[in-house]
């Protein structure tokens, strides 16, 4: 700190970034402060804490000091009117204070702990309604047999087979509830699904109503008729097996009928795809579109656009733009002051002017030029670059077919493994397939690392070269790189109606990410009407007539 909270003795040296005005301040301390009672050695200035007089009011040997204000009597501290130039703060780091890394870091936390409850919240709703559907039959069967067991009448056969139905039932509605509602979900979507809310609903109430039929029937007048206690555990099995099968229609088979063609348009580059949907939700159908963006989309690239803005940027050098108001209030006051002026200067004026029109329309003009010349450069850079790399990637293949028959004859502690071969051959071609991805702006899609372990995969399974150069001539789908190359983790559904509500024709949304966005448009599939024609197989018949005479 600049200032010390302890002095010895009279001297008062100013450091740098003190006022003079500090500086008089303690020749007036020094000189009031001197006495003969006290030494050099014995005089200090004592910073009291907040419960005993004032910072602003130092006290010296429990008096204040000559040439400093005295604290008022009610109790109000005094304050200096140098407090700008003279008070002395104290910084530091406590233990309970979070430097902003940790106050992101503690938000990201909970961000995680939030999705991570919302991805697991269906699955543990779906594993209870489950237990619940599963166990209610079997307490049904099993509390008339503790609760009244000396009533109960004698079970027959009839009854016994009731429980062998039952048993497979249940094993058939675990394995189906399995299959259906205890999958990990794919995505977390903003709203829930509709038809899922229902179906749950829906099998509580239908539990409900049978507990409360079977309190009401059975537990208050404790039946004795164990036959019936059965069968009415049996038609509750049943009823779930219904509910599940509706499931199965609403979630499953519903959406599988093509009604509607879906345009996907992304953003920044214009790729396009067509896709034929069912009937779904407006979340269901963004999720359908993104699992098929993955697929079929090839990687965004934002390199691929920096070409297209350097020319809008070269293009727009050759334009100035003008303020009209201030072009004629410049305009008025030269017509003022060069009132008197000669006109001999109006032509060449007026040639520079005209000019410069003809240049800026020049290069507006030659603008389609510039751009095809530049596509066509870029285009041969491409093709040359391509076959140096088509030929350096062949000869490293036929350099490891020639290794492999040298292995053959070789002893097997000289043969060399897989991995080892492909970082033998990788430097013979790592700089015409780095020259390459750079020239088609894809060097940021390829590690070294996932290069040396796809050539290791190419050699393993006897590949060709151009198996293994196919991955790099042609931008892949997304799934084909790695989570950390897609750049969009997290999507935003963008929608005027309703998320919930199912799609119709013209319905319009958005799905937008960091980067860019995807332009969704329905359209319904037309009817397609179509009418037989009768073709009555005889009518292809024809008949040939050959003249027996000929003309010489």
């Amino acid at each position: 700190m600049d200032t010390e909270s302890t002095h010895s003795g009279y001297s008062y040296s100013s450091r740098s970034g003190r006022s003079n005005r500090h500086g008089e301040r303690s020749r007036e301390r020094h000189k009031a402060g001197s006495s003969k009672e006290s030494t050099r050695s014995e005089r200090s200035v004592i910073i009291n804490p907040p419960d005993t007089p004032s910072q602003d009011s130092p006290v010296h040997n429990g008096e204040p000091l000559p040439g400093e204000p005295t604290p008022a009597a009610d109790g109000e501290e005094a304050q200096d009117d140098n407090w700008g130039e003279t008070t002395t703060a104290v910084t530091g780091t406590s233990e309970l204070s979070l430097s902003q890394e940790e106050v992101v870091g503690l938000g990201k936390g909970l961000q995680d702990r939030t999705l991570s409850f919302r991805r697991y919240l269906p699955l543990a709703l779906g594993l209870c309604v489950g237990l619940l559907v599963l166990a209610t039959p079997l307490a049904f069967l099993v509390l008339p047999a503790v609760l009244w067991p000396d009533r109960l009448q004698s079970c027959g056969a009839a009854c016994e087979g009731l429980f062998l139905s039952i048993s497979f039932k249940l094993l058939i509605l675990l394995v189906a509830i399995w299959a259906l509602f205890l999958r990990p979900a794919r995505a977390s979507l903003p709203r829930v699904c509709v038809y899922r809310a229902f179906l749950t609903t829906l099998t509580l109430l239908l539990t409900m109503s049978y507990w409360l039929f079977y309190g009401v029937r059975i537990l208050d007048a404790q039946d004795e008729d164990y036959h019936g206690i059965v069968q009415f555990a049996v038609s509750l099995v049943d009823s779930q097996l219904f509910v599940h099968y509706l499931a199965v229609v609403l979630l499953e088979l519903r959406h599988l009928q093509p009604c509607y063609s879906v345009c996907v348009i992304r953003s920044t580059d214009g790729e396009t795809r067509h896709y034929n949907m069912g009937q779904l939700s407006i979340q269901r159908a963004a999720l359908s579109i993104l699992e098929y963006y993955y697929r079929d989309f090839p990687l965004h690239n934002p390199a691929l656009l920096s070409a297209s803005k350097h020319r809008a940027a070269k293009h727009l050098e050759g334009l100035k733009v003008y303020n009209v108001d201030t072009f004629k209030n410049k305009l008025r006051a030269y017509l003022l002051d060069r009132a008197g002026t000669t006109a001999g200067a109006q032509p060449g004026n007026g040639n520079q002017s005209r000019a410069m029109v003809t240049a800026a329309s020049k290069r507006k003009d030659n603008a389609h030029s510039e751009l095809y010349y530049e596509e066509a450069d870029y285009e041969r850079r491409v093709r040359k670059r391509r076959a140096r790399l088509v030929v350096a990637v062949e000869e490293a293949f036929t350099h490891v077919r020639r290794m492999k028959k040298e292995d053959e004859r070789a002893s097997p502690s000289d043969i060399m493994e897989v991995r080892e071969a492909a970082l033998a051959v990788f430097p013979s071609m790592a700089r015409a397939l780095q020259k390459y991805l750079r020239t088609t702006r894809r060097q940021h899609c390829h590690s070294m690392e996932s290069i040396q372990k796809h050539l290791a995969f190419c050699l393993t399974n006897n590949m060709s070269p151009k198996a293994f150069l196919e991955a790099y001539l042609a931008p892949g789908p997304t799934l084909q790189y790695g989570p950390e190359r897609w750049m969009a983790d997290q999507w935003t559904l963008v929608s005027e109606a309703s998320v919930t509500s199912a799609v119709k024709q013209g319905t319009e949304f958005l799905l937008r990410c960091l980067d860019f966005s995807l332009a969704v448009t329905v359209k319904s599939i037309p009817y397609i009407r179509m009418t037989e024609e009768y073709v009555d197989p005889k009518s292809h018949k024809f008949l040939l007539l050959l003249q027996s005479e000929t003309s010489v």
